[in-house]
């Protein structure tokens, strides 16, 4: 199995340069230090009323998802503003008006292609 240096936490390179198997992008402790940055899916805003409201609405009225039009949808993806850009501009990111159902590639691709790097922490350009 192929092994490569750790990518680091978000926005920064692995302190000790650890090696890891493929399939990985972080050592244990990297990915300890990125998830502590980032904060639990409460803290980012995605509590119950997430789930229950914006989800669960968003699932039912796009069973199929709205890229590739083939597979059932998982994933509730906010669209076309991102749930920082309707709360900076004061508007409820819980209502599923404001999201669209992707399956899990789909939602990946898009998530690659509009927030290169993976998980931002800061706010887009």
């Amino acid at each position: 199995m192929a092994r490569r240096v750790c990518n680091g936490p978000p926005g920064e390179r692995c302190p000790v340069a650890a090696i890891i198997d493929q399939g990985r992008s972080r050592c244990p402790d990297c990915a300890r230090r990125g998830d502590k940055a980032r904060g639990t899916a409460t803290q980012r805003g995605y509590g119950v009323e997430h789930r229950k409201r914006f989800r669960e609405g968003v699932l039912a009225k796009h069973p199929i998802c709205q890229v590739c039009k083939r597979t059932p949808s998982t994933v509730a993806d906010h669209y076309p503003l991102s749930k920082r850009e309707l709360i900076e501009q004061g508007m409820d990111s819980n209502d599923p008006a404001h999201g669209r159902g992707l399956c899990v590639p789909c939602h990946s691709r898009e998530t690659a292609e509009h927030q290169p790097g993976g998980f931002r922490i800061s706010p887009r350009d």
